[in-house]
């Protein structure tokens, strides 16, 4: 099995920076696939926000974090980042980290095998 644990979420105010952090490890870890983040509002279902390849370097955002937040990662340190700029209250959230060995271009989080617990960002004046 390949575990997540997310970090760095808290309260930031509008416009504000915060930075999560998605720590992998497991008997099952690869070191190769895809990382994402998915973000999850009261009784939706959880909505895709971007995905990074472990190998090469290659990137996916959703529309509505596209020149705010980038997706990162340090293979050394089987982390994964999200820094999220210019927040917005619409960005409040439970923000979780995915792996897959394989997928990557998918936006539906059914299609990804590992899953962390969960971080809240909470943006708010």
């Amino acid at each position: 099995q390949v575990q997540l644990v997310e970090s760095g979420g808290g309260l930031v105010q509008p416009g504000g920076s915060l930075t999560l952090s998605c720590a992998a490890s497991g008997r099952s870890w690869t070191g190769y696939g895809a990382l994402g983040w998915f973000r999850q509002y009261p009784g939706q279902e959880r909505e895709f926000v971007a995905a990074i390849t472990l190998i090469t370097i290659s990137t996916r955002y959703t529309d509505s974090v596209k020149g705010r937040f980038t997706i990162s990662r340090d293979n050394a340190k089987n982390t994964a980042y999200l820094q999220m700029n210019s927040l917005r209250p619409e960005d409040t959230a439970v923000y979780y980290c995915a792996y897959d060995r394989i997928n990557f271009y998918s936006d539906d989080g059914r299609s990804w095998g590992f899953w962390g617990q969960g971080t809240q960002v909470t943006v708010s004046s």
